[in-house]
């Protein structure tokens, strides 16, 4: 029995759409970072202040807030996760 070319050209093309739509789920699942202004936001909403600096490692954001009262904040933010850490406070 013989397929007609429309039902080959459409089983090539969902096959296809299938293919690429996965690889692009993975592709996705690697960069589901938080980037430096999602970082800056979350260590505010954690210590409420004005962000100096964001410096970043491998894995975490750290984030320097500088409060009311003066004192600068180091605070960590996980790149995957977007958990926020405060280190500690200078005067």
């Amino acid at each position: 029995m013989k397929i007609p070319t429309f039902v080959r050209l459409i089983t090539i093309g969902l096959f296809s759409l299938i293919v690429s739509s996965t690889s692009v789920a993975v592709e996705q699942s690697k960069t589901d970072t938080i980037n430096k202004t999602q970082a800056a936001k979350r260590a505010q909403q954690k210590v409420s202040g004005r962000v100096l600096k964001v410096d970043q490692s491998k894995s975490t954001y750290r984030v320097k807030v500088l409060q009311k009262s003066g004192r600068v904040v180091s605070v960590d933010v996980d790149k995957k996760s977007g958990k926020v850490t405060q280190q500690g406070a200078k005067k």
